[in-house]
């Protein structure tokens, strides 16, 4: 079977990538090893918190809110709600680096941002306690994205725009001829005029069979949902939250349908192998513990556990996105290395690969992820 275009991972980035593909007319083909989505990748947890005054930097910022331009259409197009407004309240020391390009990055770009002292932090919210020389950034347009009802809704519109998704299979290798390209799966052999890698966790091992060794470490990422006064913490009236502490990076978000509070440590993590067996939540002493050591410092009300589970992060060397076109294939497209902050950018990352497979370039200026930052590691065999 020949294809226009195939997408190898239909997970965050690529099921988007199909959408965008497919509505410009390509025949498009997209392949995952699992069934997206799926408890295996970076995608799954319900939950993903979307905030514009960045604070891992202000040249982020035109392609989150490209992003956010593009989640409203979404929800348009599938007829779903698929963000939850809850505001985002930022948390840290008034001189760290986060606070600081939250607050130039909303000046910036004229975003709405409420600055408060701790005091006035706590007395918004009086179940928050912290330190005197913590500040706190509100944005009140920021929230909450429903990150597996939008893979659901990114394909159901896809394969209404004539894709097709094959789950179940994985790619054992990638050829690439002048301006074609033959992918073998367990099962079958696949053709394509053009390609598109964005498999997560795995994409290093897919990258490597097209010529390039990229500085991508997955690690295990653990998270958990805690019970919690309803009247206190539902979406209404307690915000997400991102907290830069001297012990650590922790988000989370209010409870959402009764779900309870939902906390995660960003920083840190074990590097880990995708293949190997998952060490499962609570296997490991540090799991509740570096979340309970959070919790009681600085949202000190009585916590009960409900359940935990694990994910992967892909991190590059600096934590930027890798978003390029194969510096010897001009056909082929990689998006990999979103080091845990990459959900909230998904849509605008897949409409930036239609469009890098269609006419080479994007809207939105997109060089701060480009391969060649990382020449050092390129073309350390030779291209199939």
């Amino acid at each position: 079977m020949n294809y226009d275009v195939i997408v190898i991972g239909a997970g965050s980035m690529g099921m988007a990538a199909g959408y965008y593909l497919s509505k410009s007319g390509k025949k498009t083909l997209l392949l995952d090893s699992f069934n997206p989505p799926h408890n295996k990748g970076s995608h799954h947890g319900d939950t993903r918190i979307i905030r514009y005054a960045y604070g891992e930097g202000k040249e982020y910022v035109p392609f989150i809110l490209k992003a956010r331009e593009l989640w409203y259409d979404l929800e348009k197009a599938s007829g779903k709600q698929l963000f939850t407004q809850t505001g985002v309240l930022n948390v840290g020391n008034a001189d760290s680096n986060f606070i600081q390009n939250i607050i130039s990055s909303a000046k910036k770009y004229d975003l709405p941002l409420d600055v408060m002292d701790a005091n006035k932090v706590q007395n918004r919210w009086a179940n928050i306690s912290l330190p005197n020389d913590f500040i706190g950034c509100f944005e009140p347009t920021s929230g909450v994205l429903k990150s597996e009802e939008i893979i659901k809704a990114y394909q159901a519109l896809a394969e209404q725009n004539g894709a097709t998704i094959l789950t179940n299979s994985r790619v054992r290798d990638i050829y690439i001829q002048e301006d074609k390209v033959t992918i073998k799966t367990d099962e079958q052999t696949l053709h394509s005029d053009a390609l598109v890698v964005s498999a997560g966790a795995w994409s290093g091992e897919l990258i490597s069979m097209l010529g390039l060794e990229l500085p991508l470490t997955p690690v295990r990422k653990t998270f958990a949902w805690f019970d919690a006064n309803e009247a206190t913490y539902n979406h209404s009236r307690f915000p997400a939250f991102a907290f830069d502490t001297p012990k650590g990076i922790y988000y989370g978000f209010p409870s959402i349908d009764g779900s309870g509070l939902k906390v995660g440590r960003h920083d840190g993590g074990n590097p880990i192998h995708p293949d190997e067996s998952p060490i499962g939540f609570g296997e490991l002493a540090e799991d509740e513990g570096n979340l309970a050591q959070f919790m009681n410092q600085y949202i000190p009300d009585i916590w009960q556990l409900k359940y935990g589970k694990t994910c992967m992060y892909t991190h590059t060397p600096d934590d930027k996105f890798i978003i390029d076109l194969h510096p010897k294939h001009a056909n082929v497209a990689i998006a990999a290395g979103f080091s845990g902050h990459g959900f909230k950018f998904s849509s605008a990352v897949g409409q930036a690969l239609s469009n890098l497979i269609i006419s080479g370039k994007n809207d939105v200026d997109i060089s701060q992820f480009s391969i060649g930052r990382f020449k050092k590691s390129l073309f350390s065999k030779p291209t199939k």
